[in-house]
């Protein structure tokens, strides 16, 4: 997909792959564990391992099934990872035993309820950006400090579109009754990554509008776009990159309630505060749409799909950003924290502007 991006500046030259040395995530909790309780909480370090196979490895080390086993999210296989599980403490003897080449133990606790998906607040990402010359350290200079001030686009990365970068065409094909799939996992795994792609085309195109209306003026805007010069008018007086349309879904951030944008002078003052973010549509079943102007362009990317719907925040705010330059390795080291269920390589192609994801 030709994604539009946030920021004015050109191109930035570098190379990044993930691999453990190059990138590292840790979790961040969504609670304090208390402690205490029946469930044995572990703080664990995994390279070169899908979640998914993390807890097949201990799960057949202890001769259970893998749904004994609590985790809150999905961590990259290609890179060095930090994470929570938890298991019944009856366990614990067994796994102060545990050895695998791939995964290591580094702390215990203990909490008086099973990890579920969802329970973390973030993460935490360290990331080294290879073959980078001062000119363009200096442009990531300036880019992080865009990113730390206005924040960032929330797209789907493109880890979320499988290694082919294609589960969003087969997910379609399922949508429209072209393709059977039996298997109720893949099939909403690929509805989800078609959900994912519309979502995507979305948020390209509402910040191509936002970009439209900083640089033209009103009359030259009219022709190019179907939005009224009335609602022009009020994008126009926005600070923010991702311009607001009469009938958006806000809801407040990091979480909170949806509710529906009406030009309120308090409203627009919260979301350049980031007390309230936009949110986009992941179309299918119970799920809210837009109204009015905003409803008007998310149709576009709207279809019907038997599986349920979602919002999902299109503007984010990437915390404790630090940026590093090593000339002697031309080198660039990133520090940064995510909310959760977004992307740390949509940040470094934010970055770059431009596609990471085929480099070698």
């Amino acid at each position: 997909m030709d994604r539009f991006y946030s920021l004015s500046h050109s191109s930035i030259e570098f190379h990044f792959r993930q691999s453990p040395r190059d990138f590292v995530v840790e979790e961040v909790p969504l609670y304090q564990f208390c402690g205490e309780g029946e469930h044995l909480v572990l703080f664990v370090r995994k390279k070169d391992l899908s979640t998914p196979e993390l807890i097949s490895a201990v799960a057949n080390y202890l001769g259970i099934k893998n749904k004994e086993i609590g985790y809150a999210g999905l961590k990259d296989k290609h890179a060095m990872t930090k994470q929570y599980i938890s298991l019944h403490k009856k366990y614990e003897a067994q796994m102060d035993a545990f050895e695998h080449e791939n995964i290591k133990i580094l702390s215990k606790t203990y909490h008086n309820n099973k990890i579920r998906v969802g329970h973390l607040s973030g993460n935490k990402f360290y990331i080294n950006l290879k073959k980078v010359n001062p000119t363009a350290a200096t442009k990531i200079d300036e880019v992080l400090k865009n990113i730390t001030n206005f924040g960032m686009p929330n797209y789907f990365g493109y880890q979320r579109f499988g290694n082919d970068g294609d589960n969003h065409i087969e997910g379609e094909k399922i949508v429209k009754g072209l393709k059977k799939e039996r298997n109720h996992k893949v099939r909403e795994f690929l509805i989800s990554a078609y959900q994912s792609h519309l979502f995507n085309l979305w948020l390209s195109r509402r910040l191509e509008i936002s970009k439209l209306v900083e640089k033209f003026e009103i009359r030259e805007l009219e022709p190019l776009l179907n939005i009224s010069k009335e609602e022009l008018l009020k994008m126009k007086a926005q600070r923010h990159p991702l311009k607001l349309l009469s009938g958006d879904l806000m809801e407040h951030y990091p979480h909170g309630r949806l509710f529906e944008f009406a030009w309120e002078e308090s409203d627009l003052d919260r979301y350049d505060k980031r007390d309230i973010s936009v949110t986009g549509l992941l179309c299918g079943k119970r799920v809210k749409r837009a109204n009015l102007a905003a409803r008007d362009l998310e149709k576009d990317f709207d279809t019907e799909i038997d599986e349920d719907g979602a919002r999902r925040y299109a503007w984010v705010y990437p915390l404790n950003i630090e940026g590093r330059y090593k000339s002697e390795d031309a080198h660039y080291e990133l520090n940064f924290y995510l909310p959760k269920g977004s992307y740390a390589t949509v940040l470094i192609e934010e970055i770059a502007k431009r596609e990471i994801r085929t480099q070698e």
